[in-house]
């Protein structure tokens, strides 16, 4: 798991300056290995997602395609939370995490602070540095829509 969240890690400091110099007002949220010949680009617009956009930052990673199979998502319900900020949109919100120690931690963020973010999980805060995070997500809570 390790070399996978190291390889996400190198393609994500690659491909957001390309995507995000390339097409302003684009944020990529994530880059997620699906497969050791495939990754998945998750991307925001301040105006929203659509093909069109998923097609002109495909063609922006046009590169890529000679080793990988490349899709572009948006950022969908379960929402990709990798930087500092995107936890702080969520403060408030339930979430599920995933370490590289492998643990996985579900809850509710009640705060993101430079180096970590805290979740309230069993009835306990717990701090968990950025640096150790592997995967995290929103989770979609019913009836919240």
């Amino acid at each position: 798991m390790a070399a996978t969240h190291d390889k996400e890690r190198q393609l994500t400091r690659e491909i957001a300056p390309k995507v995000e110099g390339a097409l302003p007002g684009t944020e990529v949220l994530a880059v997620e290995l699906t497969s050791p010949e495939r990754f998945t680009v998750y991307v925001d617009h301040v105006k929203g997602v659509d093909h069109a956009l998923c097609e002109r930052v495909t063609n922006v990673l046009r590169g890529y395609l000679r080793e990988y199979s490349v899709d572009v998502s948006s950022p969908g319900i379960e929402r990709p939370l990798r930087k500092e900020a995107h936890f702080r949109s969520a403060v408030g919100r339930k979430v599920a995490l995933r370490t590289q120690e492998r643990n996985r931690v579900r809850g509710e963020v009640v705060s993101a602070g430079e180096r970590s973010v805290t979740v309230k999980t069993n009835g306990e805060s717990v701090d968990i540095p950025y640096d150790s995070i592997v995967r995290g997500n929103l989770i979609e809570e019913v009836g919240a829509r």
